[in-house]
């Protein structure tokens, strides 16, 4: 069977085998051909129709799998395929019952029916699909799919994923990507990789930027969506010879889910942080970077949350995975040890490997091993920064921190003083114009310090994080701007969220939620149905619900809650009560605000998706968060230049910075090895000593003499994967929105840092700004249950979310809505050719193509400026486009056929001439030369032969072989008079040609029963068709179409038709190659014979592939092999018809001989840069063939070696070959757009081209060997001989001359003329002489005298002793 297609484009086709399992007898198997596509039900139908079977029965499709042992019954719009991908490699190629994977075809049992009907509502891909559309409709549409394990569903072209909380490998194969690859959007089952598929070719076709928005509560499964889109999207990318950026990428996720994803009451990998990725492609479509932005990550979770949650998940992977030497480096402890996590961790196996996973992951993105320690270390820091603790000193009242050990240890891990540490967590510093102002914290905000360095540590090292992934995938092209560049991006922010106690950051994620819902609302129904209206097309308005007033109550630039929390933190007297009263006395009237009726501090808002209550506590001091001027002080004091990355307020400036002092440094090491030198110069040493003067200075000096010098040049001639200023002010500049502010102390300073919620709401206006320039796609996750179960479903949290995401308003607007607009221009450029001839931009014409079409009048409108379709009618316009184009196709090849026809005639009748004028004057020049005695006694005894047969033709006698050579060779005698010496050879001569003749005579012979003029019965059934033909004059003719085999003839040629009617499919043309083989015929008969014919008669013919046969015998042959391949006389037919029959087979199977499946990589491989990679990866490709294919291919590529080997006769070299055979063998899969063949018709013939040319240099080497082979044998034979002749002339030198006539003889008579003349020469002194006698072989007649008495013996008048007799006597 044909193994899955991972190609570009096209439909994915497997030849699978279906087992019967039934009373009656039927064969072993059935293989039929499927796609993504095929249902059971199609599959059980073609089964039917293959095995012959009664199709008035009911039937059903059983999969079989070992490793369950049980029998699992198809539904009838299941897909087989999908269930082949999930089997082993090895049974999905070829699956025989003995492998324990396969399907059965059986009768339909009597219970099987009940099952069906159980649902009350059928099981629709598309709720679009539905009979009527309401909320409880919808749900239990949902219900149903997602106990059947589907957890996809269309809504037109938007996507629902409810999570099932649980690994579903069924849905996440990746070999499913390329089962969506190229598919339209519903023409296989819902999936996510379909969301990617459609979002990357509308890059690639309408060359616009895409977005995919992910959107649903906290845990819905938006951040595994997420990973699976990004997985997809990067190996549709993968095309042609690229570096690792995939890799990158793909090591990304992991990374940034360690450090910002933590357990939490909904959800277990919960994103903390938004996320929205940019996938930058070339036009090509191959990936060529990417870029991480990041908005606002939960620093409080850090060292506060619920009992139930988890920080988050880097932190236990390090604990539980770290080996022994980790845990002593980074100072480690137990993780109920830490005030941070106060857990005991459960899993810690699984712990383990994701920390492992963890350090692969950093290895992809480019981290070194020095790198990680320095991040673990930071980790381990901030856990150990929870555990110190405060206290007021009994005696002084001064605060006092501690333990000792945990100091020494964070001082260590930061490298910083401890007495500037201790100094740090307990001391304030106020820096005004005039003084410096040091006064301690009090026992009450001292822990709040703490708190802060930490959540500012952790803020800091996952900002450089972010920073150094997106330098691993820039690209140096994306920095100019005159790249064109298209993207896809892929949007995941936080999940909405009503926890028992809301804050701030969870009144941020919930504006963004806000804010994502408005654009979904822009795009799913306001803007459609805008333009609906201003088109003036017939439409009911659908409602839907508007939270614009919730976004203008939390971000009016005056009055909104945002505004006023940065007005509340700027006044130094401001409290949490003050606050809460400012926003109760400004909204009070807002009914999307609901202030508490109690003293709690606490108000709630009104979202699109419930009711959240919100505590004001901490508010101000969660907005005006930033690290304190103290802490980046004493960060950047430390010794490691890893904490001065962290805290680095301008890393352009820290990067210049550290460029000059290496620079500084190293011209201080120069001078210092110039003074050494110049002093040792004195004592007079050699210039040799030179490196003993290195050893003088000091190790350490000279290695970081040397690394500076790395770097230095590194900086100069930056490579790929290296920084340098321009790469990283690029880098920083895209993530500059959300960085941490790090502000040191200033007594000048003027502004003040912006706030959080300013800051957060200026980086959602640009991601607004980002994705309102692309076409969105959406998909909507959606929480099965609130407790986290596998495979459950909660019907009321479900329809709530359906209710509050508008699911039912999108129902009904896709459903009666047109997904498919095109301006008139648009329509008219897109469709022109199904438009009349000078159509101009006018609906006029665009209505009458759809009257012409019969489209319904219900599915399409035509506005103002616009035309509006449903999905069905565009399929249907664009693939009556396609069945245009593809006519006008063979239109022009048929005139540029034409062209190249007359061309060649006319070459060929210049050619003639010349060739005539040149053999005319060659020959009477040969004319005027004298003949040779031999040549002249030839010619003189042919002719007067011939008249001697012409006068006894009347006759009739029965001549005999061996009277005709008789007669022959007494003239011969006669006209040679004395000379004796010529006789035997003009004898040969005769012979031979003799021998030719009579061998074409029996070949006519034995042809002409075929031709023999008798009328046979050939049982065709015709009916009458009308032909008008209009040349001179205006008249018809009534025809004949023959109904069977569609023949055409005039009724008074029926009669002379020899053909009979093909009633039946071919059994030997247009069928898989697997039918036609086995194991005694691994390559079909039609195709062997056909070859070898080729190959004994046509090699030497010029054009051999090229030129064309006469299409009458092309078709009479081709019925003929079409049932008998062994019943047509080849010699009959012209050679260019015999190759024409070869293209013929090979065009007309289902699957080419190289498949479908691979198709796209073998064009994969053609791409690779390197000649040896290209040639090892089609090779690679070529042995995943099925077996008959591969077998049917070696066969047909050893044949067009043959046909190249002899290409200064027959004008065909390798690549002329390729051109001809590439359509034929290696077609595009996608027959439905003929402009998308076209464009790979280089790539085929290049790796066709390159399978020949291969082979046919293996061939030359091989003929080489044996070449060799051959010449050693004969040196030894000959040599052999030599003695032995050596021996006898010793033995008989009065012999001698005798021996050499006798010799000589034999030779004339029988073909050893070489042999025996080497054999006859004395001494073998000459050397060249002996090569010549080793590389040419004995020249042997084709066949012997005794050969062709045997063959020919039917013909003789006499016995075969007397034939034998004479051959004696005239031997001797």
């Amino acid at each position: 069977p044909l193994t899955l297609r991972p190609g570009r484009r096209g439909r994915q086709v497997r030849v699978v085998q279906i087992y019967p399992r039934l009373p009656q007898d039927t064969a072993a198997y059935c293989p039929l051909q499927i796609s993504g596509g095929d249902t059971a039900d199609a599959v059980i139908h073609n089964a039917v129709a293959t095995l012959g079977l009664d199709a008035s029965q009911t039937y059903s499709l059983l999969e079989v799998r070992k490793s369950s042992g049980e029998e699992r019954l198809l539904e009838t719009g299941d897909c087989p395929l999908e269930r082949v991908l999930l089997w082993p490699p090895g049974a999905q190629r070829w699956h025989p019952q003995s492998q324990g994977h396969y399907f059965i075809l059986q009768h339909q049992q009597a219970n099987n029916g009940g099952n069906q009907a159980e649902s009350s509502i059928e099981d629709y891909d598309d709720l679009c699909n539905l009979q009527t559309v309401t909320e409880k409709s919808i749900l239990e549409a949902l219900r149903q799919r997602f106990y059947k394990l589907k957890i996809y569903t269309y809504v037109s072209n938007i996507l629902i994923a409810i999570n099932p909380n649980k690994f579903l490998p069924l849905y996440y194969n990746p070999k499913y990507v390329k089962l969506y690859e190229n598919q339209p959007l519903g023409k296989l089952s819902p999936h996510i990789f379909a969301i990617a598929d459609v979002a990357f070719r509308a890059m690639l076709n309408r060359q616009v930027n895409q977005c995919i928005v992910l959107s649903g509560e906290s845990g819905s499964g938006k951040t595994e969506s997420r990973s699976y889109l990004i997985h997809c999207l990067t190996a549709l990318s993968q095309k042609t010879y690229s570096s690792g950026l995939e890799r990158t990428i793909l090591g990304s996720g992991p990374v940034l889910e360690a450090f910002s994803n933590a357990k939490t009451a909904e959800n277990n990998n919960s994103s903390r942080f938004g996320m929205f990725i940019q996938l930058n492609y070339l036009e090509s479509g191959v990936i060529r970077g990417a870029v991480i932005e990041k908005y606002l990550l939960e620093k409080c979770r850090l060292v506060s949350r619920d009992h139930k949650e988890r920080n988050y998940h880097v932190f236990y992977y390090l604990l539980v995975g770290a080996s022994k030497d980790e845990q002593e480096e980074f100072h480690l402890l137990k993780p109920q040890e830490y005030l941070y996590l106060k857990q005991v961790l459960l899993n810690d196996e699984k712990l383990g490997q994701e920390y492992k996973r963890l350090h692969q992951a950093m290895e992809m993105v480019g981290f070194l091993s020095s790198t990680k320690k320095h991040i673990f270390s930071i980790l381990s820091a901030i856990l150990l920064l929870g555990n110190v603790t405060y206290r007021l000193s009994e005696n002084t009242g001064v605060l006092e921190v501690g333990p000792d050990e945990v100091l020494s240890t964070l001082s260590d891990l930061l490298k910083v003083k401890k007495e500037q540490l201790v100094k740090t967590l307990t001391k304030r510093r106020v820096v005004t114009a005039n003084a410096i102002v040091v006064s301690q914290y009090t026992l009450q905000v001292a822990p709040t310090v703490r708190e802060s360095m930490a959540k500012s540590l952790y803020s800091a090292l996952f900002d450089w994080i972010i920073l150094h992934i997106n330098h691993a995938m820039l690209n140096r092209r994306d920095m100019e701007e005159s790249v064109s560049c298209l993207s896809i991006g892929v949007l995941d922010m936080f999940g909405f969220e009503n926890l028992q106690t809301n804050s701030f950051e969870q009144l941020c994620i919930n504006y963004t939620n806000e804010k994502l819902q408005y654009y979904i609302n822009q795009h799913i129904f306001k803007f459609e149905q805008e333009d609906y209206v201003s088109e003036g097309i017939t439409w009911q308005n659908v409602d839907y619900t508007d939270n614009t007033g919730c976004i203008q109550l939390i971000s009016e630039k005056s009055t909104g809650l945002f505004n006023l929390l940065d007005k509340e933190s700027n006044l130094p007297k401001a409290t949490d009560e003050t606050l809460l009263d400012k926003l109760k006395q400004q909204h009070q009237d807002n009914p999307f605000f609901v202030p508490s009726l109690n003293t709690e501090l606490t108000f709630v808002i009104q979202h699109f998706a419930g009711r959240v209550k919100y505590h004001i506590k901490d508010f101000r001091q969660k907005n005006t968060e930033h690290m304190r001027p103290e802490v980046i002080s004493l960060l950047r004091s430390s010794e490691r230049s890893f904490v001065h990355h962290l805290v680095a307020s301008s890393p352009e400036a820290l990067f210049r910075w550290g460029v000059l002092r290496a620079t500084i440094r190293i011209l201080t090491v120069f001078k210092i090895l110039g003074r050494q030198r110049a002093k040792s110069s004195r004592y007079h040493f050699k210039s040799s000593t030179s490196t003993q003067m290195l050893v003088h200075l000091k190790s350490e000096r000279v290695i970081h003499c040397l690394f500076i010098l790395q770097f230095i040049h590194s900086s100069m001639c930056p490579s790929k994967n290296l920084m340098d200023l321009h790469s990283l002010r690029h880098i920083v500049a895209l993530a500059a929105h959300d960085r941490t502010s790090k502000f040191i102390f200033h007594p000048h300073r003027q502004t003040k840092p912006p706030t959080v919620s300013t800051q957060f709401q200026a980086s959602l206006r640009k991601l607004i700004e980002t994705i309102e320039k692309a076409e969105p796609f959406f998909i909507f996750c959606v929480r099965s249950n609130a407790e986290k179960k596998e495979l459950h479903f909660d019907d009321e949290l479900v329809l709530q979310q359906i209710k509050y995401t508008g699911i039912l308003q999108m129902v009904n607007i896709q459903k009666s809505g047109y997904s498919a607009t095109y301006t008139f221009k648009e329509f008219v450029e897109k469709f022109r050719m199904l438009l009349p001839k000078g159509a101009t931009v006018t609906p006029g014409h665009i209505t009458e193509l759809f009257e012409r079409m019969e489209l319904d009048k219900t599915t399409y409108q035509i506005g103002k400026t616009k035309v509006f379709l449903k999905e069905k009618e565009r399929q249907l316009l664009q693939d009556t486009l396609n069945k245009e184009v593809m006519h006008h196709i063979i239109i022009l090849q048929r005139w540029f056929r034409t062209c190249l026809m007359r061309l060649h005639f006319l070459q060929n009748r210049d050619a003639t001439m010349i060739i005539q004028v040149a053999f005319m004057v060659n020959e009477l020049r040969s004319r005027i030369k004298d003949l040779s005695p031999t040549e002249s006694i030839f010619l003189t005894a042919t002719m007067q032969f011939r008249d001697t047969i012409k006068g006894m033709y009347s006759l009739q006698p029965q001549i005999g072989y061996k009277d005709l050579m008789k007669g022959y060779q007494n003239k011969v005698n006669t006209l040679a008079g004395s000379t004796k010496t010529e006789v035997s050879l003009v004898v040969n001569l005769f012979q031979s040609v003799l021998d030719g003749f009579i061998r074409g005579e029996l070949k006519r012979g034995e042809s002409e029963p075929a031709k023999v003029n008798k009328r046979i019965s050939v049982n065709h059934q015709s009916q009458n068709y009308l032909v008008s033909v209009n040349y001179h004059l205006n008249y018809s003719y009534i025809l004949w179409l023959l109904s069977s085999c569609k023949l055409i003839c005039h009724k008074k040629c029926l009669t002379k038709i020899i053909t009979n009617c093909m009633t039946r499919c071919s059994l030997h043309f247009g069928v898989q190659v697997c039918v036609l083989t086995s194991k005694a015929n691994p390559v079909p008969k039609v195709v062997e014979l056909l070859l070898m014919h080729i190959e004994l008669n046509g090699l030497y013919t010029e054009g051999i592939y090229r030129k064309s046969g006469s299409t009458c015998r092309a078709r009479e042959l081709h019925q003929i092999l079409a049932t008998d391949p062994e019943g047509p006389c080849l010699d009959n037919y012209p050679i260019h018809t015999i190759t024409g029959l070869v293209k013929r087979w090979l065009r007309e199977l289902p699957d080419p001989l190289m498949t479908f499946s691979l198709y796209s990589d073998f064009l994969h491989a053609v791409e690779l840069p390197e000649s040896a990679e290209r040639i090892r990866a089609v090779y690679q490709k070529v042995d995943e063939l099925p077996p008959a294919n591969f077998n049917t291919l070696e066969r047909l590529i050893f044949h067009l070696v043959r046909v190249a080997k002899e290409e200064e006769h027959n004008k065909m070299s390798p690549s002329s070959l390729a051109i001809v055979f590439a359509p034929c063998i290696l077609r595009s899969p996608d027959v439905d757009d003929p402009f998308l063949g076209m464009k790979d018709v280089s790539k085929t013939t290049r790796c066709v081209e390159i399978l020949i040319s291969e082979q046919f240099r293996r061939y030359n080497e091989m003929l080489q060997s044996i070449q060799e082979l051959e010449n050693a044998e004969a040196l030894a034979v000959n040599q052999l001989k030599l003695k032995r002749q050596n021996t006898v002339r010793e033995n008989n030198k009065a012999k001698g001359r005798c021996i050499i006539k006798y010799d000589l003889g034999q030779a004339a008579s029988f073909g050893h003329l070489n042999e025996s003349f080497y054999v006859c020469q004395s001494g073998w002194n000459n050397p060249l002489m002996l090569d010549l006698a080793c590389r040419l072989p004995a020249l042997e007649q084709e066949n012997s005298d005794n050969e062709n008495l045997d063959s020919l013996s039917s013909m003789s008048s006499d016995s075969l002793e007397d034939i034998q007799g004479s051959l004696d006597s005239e031997g001797q």
